[in-house]
């Protein structure tokens, strides 16, 4: 049965990914707040211009909307998924699937990202709509923010460079979201999301180097270093959210693996090597 799915954040990550996935079968409502961004992505579906900060016109954007798959970023304000739930709600959409992060369960992560992640699963709890929490770890496709220096030649600097990160590749995150919006047996279930090992970013950096077939380095900044750099491009408040994660992740609190991605898909993650591949002309 064909359905009418709204994604909140079409043109993130994951979210691009995920219409390409829907537009197959479904009528998929694309919100973005630049739909001529999000064409020039390849974002598929109806392109629908949506702030979600501004809750107006969120319920004309959801309108006839069966299910909806949510991704936010901005813990500095919380009003984006409170719009959302409650147009959801007026507009009569029956299920939300959220894209979250796994540290929610850890009771040592209490850094800003972390307490508004588990705020907005709270919210969507309350929300009256039936929902899924996707939980993942960090997506392995962060480390294309180090594709100038390695084409440059310059050194990938990472702050805990051997800290291991169970990370996951968004492609597995948008087929487990496809699932989970348009299949049975989903609701009140939250998925934890990982690859299938745990990986440094110095063996991340080793891994694009065998692939191109010449040398890559690393190199350790210190604590002051990576957070100048991370204050440099972020408010305060989130630079120093991003030093307490890779404090917990040195301390190994995201190394662990879980099965959700093959529960959900039927198919083992996708391996950082195999991500690295398919992405290598970024890093040429």
């Amino acid at each position: 049965m064909s359905l009418r799915i709204a994604v909140a954040g079409a043109g993130g990550t994951v979210g691009r990914r995920l219409t390409a996935i829907l537009a197959a079968d479904h009528n998929v409502l694309a919100l973005t707040r630049s739909p001529v961004r999000a064409a020039r992505l390849g974002v598929r579906g109806r392109l629908v211009p949506a702030d979600f900060g501004v809750r107006a016109g969120l319920n004309r954007a959801l309108d006839g909307a069966d299910a909806l798959f949510v991704a936010t970023f901005d813990p500095t304000d919380p009003r984006h998924d409170e719009h959302l739930a409650s147009a959801a709600r007026a507009a009569g959409v029956a299920h939300v699937v959220k894209l979250s992060a796994l540290a929610v369960t850890d009771p040592d992560a209490q850094d800003l990202v972390t307490r508004w992640q588990r705020e907005c699963e709270q919210l969507w709890q309350a929300s009256g709509l039936t929902w899924t929490f996707l939980r993942a770890r960090a997506f392995m496709s962060n480390c294309l923010s180090w594709s100038g220096a390695v084409r440059s030649g310059a050194p990938v600097a990472t702050l805990y460079g051997d800290a291991p990160n169970a990370c996951v590749d968004p492609a597995d995150l948008a087929e487990t979201a496809a699932r989970a919006l348009t299949g049975p047996g989903h609701a009140g279930r939250a998925y934890a999301l990982t690859g299938p090992a745990a990986v440094s970013a110095r063996e991340q950096v080793a891994h694009l180097a065998r692939l191109l077939d010449r040398p890559v380095r690393h190199e350790e900044l210190t604590e002051r270093q990576a957070l100048d750099r991370w204050c440099a491009r972020h408010p305060r408040a989130l630079a120093h959210a991003l030093l307490e994660s890779a404090r917990r992740q040195a301390a190994g609190a995201k190394a662990s693996v879980a099965p959700d991605v093959k529960l959900v898909t039927g198919r083992t993650p996708a391996t950082f090597d195999a991500w690295a591949r398919r992405h290598l002309d970024a890093f040429r």
